[in-house]
């Protein structure tokens, strides 16, 4: 909810006298309708606001490097702070205060060598951001692995233990108070936090807000010219300085205003002005939001009808982020319609430009998918646009559109996926029949385009589980996207989004009364939380996935939880119970004549009981193992069966029966053909003689052992 390109005090470079009509054969930028014919918003000349120049707010400036230099409360008591200095500054949307920031963090960059961390603590809607993604976010960029489905209060404490010694920026933009910033506060006294926020920071010490007010007139007379021309500012100053205090001395409505007049060359400021006073104000309306309201509603009256209707459906856009697919999808249109309008909303102010590290290559024209530009709607802007969802668009079409949304999306992932397939494989085959607007370029444009999209991908799948009129196609999008993170970046750097697609599946499945699903869900949640040691939260959901799975009669989720039940009380030391759930596993498999895995259950509930010093149930279950391996056919299983048997004989005190064993799966190993377990047989045959007396023999199988495993080392 940043409010910098159209809220801010950062302007483009200087231009010439306004910008120029389009020459003779350069395309004119604009929506192309149904009739083939381009409606223009703006001249092709005009641009996009960039981050070059910066007008006004130099005494603010001052405060805050002042701020940074007065001694604090910890410091005039002899101490020295524990905790990050913060620094407030406060103001409307609007009014340039994250531009302000920004222009601070660039001054400052200099003393910090650990650099800028940057997070925003509300979302596109108003709504609050997740803490606890916002932590594991800058925990990624500090190259900090956080384990996955961990608590919003474990995260923010990592984050604070990441920094402490670190001398970096934290840059916390929209925080909407004291209970968003403090947990976020590292134990760093060389670190600075720079807040954005409407209002004060009660509750957290030593913190003096630079509260903004509006621009002074030569200021906001700078932002018209930059956007305009000097020419028609500087012929009637009068009028341009009427237009500033019309628009409240506020950044962004300026902005909006210098761009519509800079969209028309042929009109005065003078014009710009009675365009304002037209502007219907509704009954209720604050004084203080009038002159943004006024700036907006100028910009989007002029728009044609179906821009104006891309404008108001890129709200329903996950994370706030948009480019040509996402507005495409939602409006109905092609994707070079949208891009060429989303480029034009970017020149009126109504949007800005998201910074990435492919911007080098994007371009509106590029149909690679990855390497089209994305954009934000302004924080000061989005709950005007919102209002006018809701005042224009039907709740039917509103859902359309979202599905519309969540179609295009599911095939850019399947698109994606392919393109981490080799090049001969069927589903690339299957992705080269695809319009060309949805192919990728290569494997490394996809990788590229699902990072840059990772977070508005997951919250795609948040909104439509939220809505839950859509949890069919929410679960194709959630299937798809498990898939392609998966196929672009392994389970182990996957595992915390696949934590929150799990969850969401299963919220989906006990609404909609799935057990196949819901017992799919608790199973993976139940594998990750073991993973990151939450044992009894992983019990908990092994047992509800069993319930499920046997719900519906499901052998392979109920034989799966089952086992997993076994694996976790093994983890716990509970060896009875361990091997009381394996035995339970294993009578499904034996019931499914499924040899492999009863084999593997056999040895299981033997490893259990060994560990439990259980020394004949022990044997009783490695001789099953290898029983079961020999009756399939897996040599290689007999043979370590086998001489796990020879090694529980030992632990039973045993030797000599062990030693004859040993051999015995000695020689199975041969036949199999496995140079490394037979290395392994031989090692522990020479212990065995060893503890035997015969250290001449122990000598002899020493030497073959090592020789063997050197040889299969190489």
């Amino acid at each position: 909810m940043t409010d910098q390109a159209v809220g801010g005090e950062h302007l483009p470079p200087e231009t010439a006298d306004g910008p120029a009509t389009a020459a003779p054969g350069q395309r004119a930028s604009g929506f192309r309708q149904a009739g083939g014919t381009v409606r223009p918003l703006v001249p092709a000349a005009v641009t996009a606001p960039s981050a070059t120049g910066f007008a006004g707010r130099r005494r603010e400036l001052k405060a805050l490097h002042a701020d940074i230099a007065r001694a604090g409360l910890d410091t005039l008591s002899g101490r020295k702070g524990a905790r990050s200095r913060v620094l407030l500054i406060a103001g409307r949307p609007g009014s340039g205060r994250t531009a302000l920031a920004e222009e601070l963090l660039r001054e400052l960059a200099g003393n910090h060598p650990d650099g800028v961390l940057r997070a925003t603590l509300t979302g596109p809607g108003g709504e609050p951001a997740d803490l606890g993604r916002a932590a594991r976010d800058l925990l990624a960029v500090l190259g900090v692995d956080a384990p996955p489905g961990a608590a919003e209060d474990e995260l923010t404490e990592l984050l604070r233990g990441a920094l402490a010694g670190r001398r970096a920026l934290l840059f916390l933009d929209d925080a909407r108070g004291a209970e968003q910033v403090e947990p976020m506060l590292p134990d760093a006294p060389d670190c600075l936090v720079v807040v954005v926020s409407q209002g004060p920071l009660t509750g957290i010490p030593d913190v003096r807000p630079c509260a903004l007010g509006g621009l002074d007139s030569v200021a906001c007379v700078e932002i018209l010219s930059r956007y305009a021309g000097p020419t028609r500012i500087t012929v009637d100053p009068r009028t341009a300085d009427s237009v500033a205090e019309e628009c409240g001395g506020q950044p962004a409505a300026l902005v909006l205003a210098g761009a519509w007049l800079a969209a028309r060359p042929k009109s005065s400021v003078a014009d710009l002005l009675q365009a304002l006073h037209a502007v219907p104000l509704p009954p209720d309306l604050p004084t203080g939001a009038r002159p943004l309201f006024r700036a907006f509603r100028l910009a989007y009256d002029a728009l044609p009808a179906p821009a104006a209707r891309i404008l108001r459906l890129i709200t329903l856009a996950p994370a706030g982020l948009v480019d040509a697919h996402i507005a495409s999808a939602l409006a109905g249109c092609s994707v070079a319609a949208a891009a060429t309008t989303l480029g034009d909303f970017a020149a009126l102010g109504l949007l800005r430009p998201v910074a990435t590290e492919g911007d080098g290559a994007v371009g509106a024209s590029t149909p690679d998918p990855a390497l089209r530009p994305q954009y934000r709607l302004p924080g000061c802007l989005d709950p005007l646009a919102r209002e006018l969802l809701r005042e224009h668009e039907r709740p039917a079409d509103v859902q359309l559109a979202r599905a519309r949304m969540l179609e295009r999306t599911v095939r850019l992932l399947q698109s994606c996926r392919a393109m981490g397939e080799p090049a001969d494989s069927p589903a690339r085959q299957k992705v080269a029949g695809l319009p060309r607007s949805l192919r990728f370029s290569s494997q490394g444009a996809a990788a590229y385009w699902l990072r840059s999209r990772r977070g508005a991908l997951l919250d795609a799948a948040r909104i439509a589980v939220a809505d839950g009129e859509l949890d069919t196609l929410d679960r194709r999008l959630m299937a798809a996207l498990t898939r392609t993170l998966l196929a672009h970046q392994g389970p182990e750097a996957a595992a915390p989004d696949l934590y929150a697609l799990h969850g969401l599946v299963l919220q989906v499945a006990e609404r909609r009364g799935l057990p196949r699903e819901k017992a799919a869900a608790l199973l993976n949640l139940a594998d990750l939380d073991g993973q990151a040691g939450r044992t009894a939260q992983a019990l908990t959901r092994y047992r509800g996935a069993l319930e499920a799975a046997r719900s519906v009669q499901d052998p392979v989720a109920t034989g799966r939880a089952l086992e997993s039940l076994g694996g976790t009380y093994t983890e716990l030391g509970d060896w009875q119970r361990a091997a009381d759930w394996y035995g339970r596993a294993l009578e499904l498999r034996l019931a499914r004549d499924e040899g492999a895995d009863a084999a593997r259950l056999h040895g299981r509930i033997g490893g259990a009981h060994t560990y439990a010093g259980r020394w004949g149930e022990a044997l009783k279950a490695w001789r099953a193992a290898v029983g079961t391996y020999r009756r399939i056919g897996d040599a290689a299983g007999q043979a370590r069966a086998t001489g796990e048997a020879a090694r529980v004989q030992e632990y039973a005190g045993r030797p000599e029966d062990a030693l004859r064993t040993c051999l015995e799966a000695l020689d199975i190993a041969r036949k199999a053909g496995d140079g490394r377990l037979e290395a392994a047989l031989q090692l522990r045959i020479a212990d065995t003689l060893e503890r035997l007396g015969d250290p001449a023999a122990a000598r002899l199988h020493r030497a073959v052992g090592e020789r063997l495993l050197e040889d299969h080392s190489k």
